[in-house]
């Protein structure tokens, strides 16, 4: 029997990575938090100022008999853009960078190999720019980041940027939902 796996994404800002991936079948924990820079122990506040170059992730435990890496990739890649640099959407700055952290040779290659598939198929109109690299440390936001969508949702950040991309995974993973009706949009 495998054990859990550990990967940790960038997708933009984390209220939607977690958001998403809390929805899916086989996620063991999911939590917010901060990545890849230099500052211990960041606020929201010094990563939002761009000096820190921390990354706003989801730590994403998952069990891969229930689903798999290739699963967690293609659900990473259908809710944000991996072609945009420093930005999704309204959401500006080096935080918001794609990027896969991994914790382990497998999941790297895995990852590479998934990127060059999507250029491959032209899947994107411009290059995908995903950083891959690996795991150097994490950092839990602050508790009121924590399942921020379901504290709120009727913000309109949820209303207009999460729920949708909580729709489009019911619409394109359907088998994968742990909500199969969609309440928890």
């Amino acid at each position: 029997m495998e054990t859990n796996q550990t990967i940790y994404l960038g997708a933009g800002c984390f209220w939607c990575t977690e958001a998403a991936f809390r929805s899916i079948k086989g996620i063991e924990n999911i939590t917010p938090g901060y990545s890849g820079g230099s500052l211990e122990n960041p606020t929201y506040q010094q990563v939002c100022s761009g000096n820190t170059g921390h990354i706003e992730v989801a730590r994403v435990v998952f069990n891969p008999e229930i689903t798999g890496l290739e699963q967690i990739l293609e659900i990473f890649f259908s809710i944000h853009d991996p072609t945009s640099v420093d930005q999704q959407g309204a959401d500006i700055g080096e935080q918001y960078r794609s990027v896969i952290f991994y914790t382990s040779e497998y999941q790297k290659k895995s990852a590479l190999d998934f990127i060059k598939q999507l250029q491959d198929q032209r899947h994107f109109k411009r290059a995908i720019v995903t950083q891959v690299l690996p795991f150097k440390n994490f950092y839990p936001a602050e508790n009121y980041h924590v399942r921020y969508y379901e504290k709120n949702p009727d913000a309109p950040y949820c209303r207009f940027v999460i729920n949708p991309k909580i729709a489009k995974l019911h619409e394109m993973f359907p088998a994968l939902m742990d909500d199969p009706k969609g309440a928890y949009q």
